[in-house]
């Protein structure tokens, strides 16, 4: 993934879907100091705590004009499953099942259980780079190869019209979540290659089921597989201590938050932090950073998110199959557009992705970079007063190169070398220009049941007749 290679594709200003027009480099190498003013305290263990206000945050200086970067990871879709068929990417409308040319139809709204997605899965999938494995488990063979359209989520597709899309953006770990969460914050997994075993729940006082994966994980014999640069397997616990961009950000002065689902609501595993033991272990620190996803929206509109801002939603808002795809596209589009009415918008960008490809069919076979990835393509937008208006970007990137973006913004060394290695995105914005005005994405998607958290049942229309659903949290 050489960072001095830039290929994109970009649109024309045309009111309809840009075309793609001819590949370009854009490189701009410049440095900045990095100052600012800062708020000290100490935690009960001695750690200091940089806390930043979000006006010192925000006069920082910066390289770009952005002081402000949202990135909000999805889960579970393959790119080809969510844009394949957008105008002008790399995506397939026939897919590959043991051999045999099958046809890519259209993905309903729900899925009846989730496809098989591990390490074990991706293996099968990739199937030494035939990429015709992807029927397996009960739901693989036809759910894997289904596709949404504009029609479905339409927002999606007015912002990969408006702002950019990454047709060669891949998970940073081939396998699940666990690895992948880790690289969304710190561009490394510790060698993580796959969820954690053994895990369990227990029910809290408040009859909220408790399932964690980190630091705080339930169960006998909690562990994870772990691969070194020689490729040799071995056992880990679920708590790791690699430094994170976020401690990072603390050490320059910059404000940073992480938003996640609380403990005791589904989702919380997914908040990376809790598999942090420098982090997680200082709750002083945690309580300065880690806040309910509950909250995000609030937080947008009183224009006070900190310079960085992770984001990672509930389960049932998060495109995970079985669960909704409209109703994890309907509560994006409230927090994209939040973003744009508020004050913060000039000086923003907001990077959406997906955490992994979920089992879903993908036509583009990953680069092989190390030991741990890359994973299958996944979607991202990058949505920008900055943004150049309908490019189509097929650098390879992957979740580090966010990271690399928030780095050089910043003033930051590269704390991987999966960071280091990867390209800034600069390509992707044209700075040069003035911050344009939003443009809002405010179709909802239909949605078959009136929340988000109701299942659907046996008889939903978009399964065969008799299909008996699974996998859905209570």
């Amino acid at each position: 993934m050489p960072g001095d290679q830039v290929h994109v594709r970009e649109g024309t200003d045309d009111p309809a879907h840009p075309v793609p027009w001819t590949r370009r480099r854009f490189l701009t190498k410049s440095a900045m100091a990095v100052a600012g003013g800062v708020l000290f305290s100490c935690t009960h263990n001695g750690r200091v705590i940089q806390r930043v206000s979000d006006s010192v945050s925000a006069a920082t200086p910066t390289r770009w004009p952005i002081k402000r970067v949202v990135y909000v990871m999805l889960e579970n879709r393959s790119f080809n499953q969510v844009f394949g068929r957008f105008p002008g990417v790399h995506g397939a409308k026939i897919g590959d099942l043991s051999g045999k040319e099958v046809p890519i139809k259209l993905a309903p709204e729900y899925l009846p259980g989730d496809l098989p997605h591990d390490h074990a899965a991706f293996l099968n999938d990739w199937n030494s780079g035939k990429l015709d494995g992807f029927g397996t488990g009960i739901w693989g063979d036809p759910w894997a190869y289904t596709v949404h359209d504009e029609s479905q989520l339409p927002n999606y597709w007015t912002w990969a019209k408006e702002y950019a899309l990454s047709d060669h953006f891949f998970a940073s770990a081939a396998g699940p979540s666990f690895p992948n969460h880790f690289y969304f914050i710190a561009g490394t997994s510790g060698g993580t290659i796959d969820n954690p075993e053994n895990i369990t729940s227990r029910t809290l006082p408040d009859g909220k089921t408790f399932k964690s994966w980190g630091c705080d994980a339930v169960g006998d014999d909690v562990f994870v597989f772990v691969k070194d640069q020689a490729g040799n397997l071995t056992k880990h616990d679920t708590c790791f201590r690699f430094r994170t961009v976020g401690e990072q950000l603390d050490g320059i002065g910059v404000g940073w938050s992480y938003y996640a689902a609380s403990p005791g609501e589904p989702g919380y595993f997914w908040s990376a932090y809790n598999g942090v033991h420098d982090v997680f272990h200082d709750k002083a620190y945690w309580n300065a950073h880690i806040r309910p996803v509950d909250r995000l929206l609030k937080d947008i509109e009183a224009s006070a998110l900190p310079a960085v801002t992770w984001v990672t939603p509930r389960f049932q808002l998060s495109d995970h199959p079985p669960y909704s795809s409209a109703w994890a596209h309907n509560w994006v589009s409230g927090v994209v557009n939040a973003v744009m009415r508020s004050d913060m918008w000039e000086q923003t960008a907001i990077f959406v992705t997906w955490d992994e490809w979920g089992g879903f069919y993908d036509p583009i076979e990953p680069p092989q970079i190390d030991e741990v990835g890359l994973g299958f393509r996944v979607p991202l937008l990058t949505i920008s007063p900055y943004t150049r208006r309908g490019l189509i970007d097929d650098e390879i990137g992957e979740f580090s190169t966010p990271l690399r973006f928030i780095a050089d913004n910043w003033g930051l060394d590269y704390l991987t070398p999966r960071i280091a290695k990867t390209h800034n995105m600069e390509h992707v914005f044209d700075f040069a220009r003035k911050a344009k005005a939003p443009v809002f994405a405010t179709a909802r998607a239909k949605t078959f049941l009136s929340s988000p958290y109701q299942n659907p049942g046996v008889g939903y229309p978009g399964w065969p007749a008799g299909t008996q659903p699974s996998d859905f949290i209570p």
